[in-house]
């Protein structure tokens, strides 16, 4: 190696300008293959949240339109229960559910002994007074409640979901049903609020039954079929909703979301190609890569000056290195304010010499901020409590003292482990954090003992305050535990007391009577 840097006759200044070539091209190399990854990466998350969003949404529309469909059917069902047997009152039923909100695809009115009372529309040519017995009559039948059946051919070879009501006499004498019918591969209030055309780089959504069948497909020609090879699909019956990389029954990889409409149990998938958003990255990342190139030729063009200009480099290095050794000296920072930092390395050194000098001082500082602060949840300790407590005091600003107690913290401890225990002083400093005012001090004084002091003296601000808090830690869920609750006492200074161990006494003693008045209140 020494021979052939010989034979080349390379110098320092040779060495910098081969240098900083290998170092910039190294560099966008790299660049290239991370702006890569992260772009990907970055889109596939996206992708995920997105899909995983809309299925919710959609999956949460479908309930409340499922959830109208019942509510006008129990209404139908409630008025024919008066008079059942009144034929005109039942074909004036039938038709306005019909026809009406256009809802369902057809509407049927059976009785308990499978026959068929009315119907519309007039071309299904059903002949009324038959016995029907289709399996989503014959299962609501039995049941004799509110009920939505899975995906079924009816005996006009229609893909139908059937919703039905029961019919009950003003005796709760069980009469039949009302029932309206949704024809999955027909135009309908569902299908249309479901269907979507091929959006955004063919992304689409689909919703599958309880037994993997397709009920809803932007290609109505897989209505009705039974998804088999499809490695998400497990999962997605498994969870309430989520996001997951597929590979769907055509061996296609997809990015999809998930979400189930409770009130039947489907799920909704929003999903795109895995391949066609990855199209979108290379074109991005190929624009990024120009434009990348343009900036490090830029830079290389500034190196090559540098280059010419080397001798002149070394000299504030030099100055800054023999300061290096001086740091302990009291004037050595403004001395080495004094370089003129002309290029980036000096810029550099400059400050890392400038930082080094500070340490000392910073470490001070950082050790004052541990001292007074509880490590476990980032709020002041009692020491700190102490120190604003005083300059409170001096100050003469009038506050509020929350003594504030965690119920039950030891069964927490005992039964779900002092991790668990860890988690909820954290959550409950989260809250105080969230439920008061910055100038406001909240400490942990304790193992469950926490303090606030709200630089307030009224009553109602400082009580909606603890109200506030006390609400938000009940109704926070934490893990899989039960509500964890918390009592607070306050008292107020100058008001209750001068003496301000008096005030926190007295808080103390408020919290033992909220402790006594069964805990999870505020008293005052």
């Amino acid at each position: 190696m020494k021979q052939i840097l010989l034979a080349l006759k390379l110098n320092l200044r040779k060495l910098i300008l081969i240098s900083t070539i290998l170092s910039v091209s190294g560099l966008f190399v790299v660049s290239v293959f991370i702006l890569n990854y992260i772009i990907k990466e970055q889109l596939i998350q996206n992708s995920l949240a997105v899909n995983e969003k809309y299925a919710a949404k959609v999956a949460t529309s479908a309930n409340n339109q499922f959830g109208d469909m019942l509510k006008e059917l129990n209404y139908s069902a409630t008025l024919l229960g008066h008079n059942f047997s009144d034929q005109r009152l039942v074909d004036a039923e039938v038709k306005r559910l019909k026809n009406q909100s256009d809802k369902f695809n057809s509407v049927l009115v059976i009785d308990d002994k499978n026959r068929l009372i009315d119907f519309k529309p007039e071309q299904l040519n059903l002949r009324k007074d038959s016995i029907y017995k289709t399996v989503g009559i014959v299962e609501a039948l039995k049941q004799k409640k509110t009920y939505i059946s899975s995906p079924f051919w009816s005996i006009k070879h229609h893909l139908i979901v059937m919703i039905s009501q029961p019919i009950y006499d003003i005796d709760q004498h069980y009469l039949g049903l009302i029932s309206g019918s949704i024809y999955l591969q027909q135009k309908n209030l569902i299908n249309e609020m479901l269907s979507t055309e091929y959006d955004f780089k063919k992304s689409y959504m689909y919703v599958i039954d309880q037994n993997n069948r397709i009920i809803f497909h932007p290609d109505t020609q897989r209505i009705g079929e039974k998804i088999s090879h499809n490695n998400g699909v497990t999962y997605m019956m498994q969870q309430n909703a989520g996001q997951i990389k597929l590979i769907n029954s055509q061996g296609v990889k997809n990015l999809a979301g998930f979400a189930q409409i409770p009130s039947v149990g489907w799920i909704v998938v929003s999903q795109q190609p895995t391949e066609e958003l990855l199209k979108q990255a290379n074109t991005i990342i190929l624009k990024a890569a120009v434009g990348m190139f343009i900036f490090y030729f830029f830079i290389f063009f500034i190196f090559f000056i540098v280059w010419r200009l080397s001798r002149f480099i070394s000299a504030p290095l030099n100055s800054l290195a023999k300061m290096a050794s001086m740091l302990n000296q009291p004037d050595i920072q403004e001395k080495i304010t004094q370089i003129d930092p002309w290029y980036f390395e000096v810029t550099k050194f400059r400050t890392s010499l400038l930082l080094s000098s500070k340490a000392f001082s910073d470490k001070i500082t950082e050790l004052h901020y541990h001292v007074n602060t509880d490590p476990l949840t980032g709020l002041y300790n009692r020491r700190g409590m102490q120190l604003l407590l005083k300059e409170l005091i001096n100050l003469k600003r009038d506050f509020t003292v929350l003594s504030i107690d965690i119920d039950f913290f030891k069964k927490v401890n005992d039964n779900f482990g002092h991790d668990q225990g860890d988690k909820v002083l954290k959550v409950l400093a989260g809250l105080m954090k969230d439920n008061f005012r910055e100038h406001d001090v909240c400490c942990r004084v304790g193992g469950e003992e926490f303090i606030v002091l709200m630089t307030t003296s009224e009553l109602e601000i400082a009580q909606r305050a603890a109200e506030r808090l006390r609400k938000a830690m009940q109704t926070t869920h934490i893990n899989s535990m039960p509500p964890v609750t918390i009592s607070i006492g306050m008292a107020f200074w100058p008001k209750d007391s001068s003496d301000v161990n008096e005030v926190f006494k007295k808080a103390d003693k408020k919290l033992y009577q909220a402790k006594n008045s069964g805990r999870n209140c505020v008293r005052y």
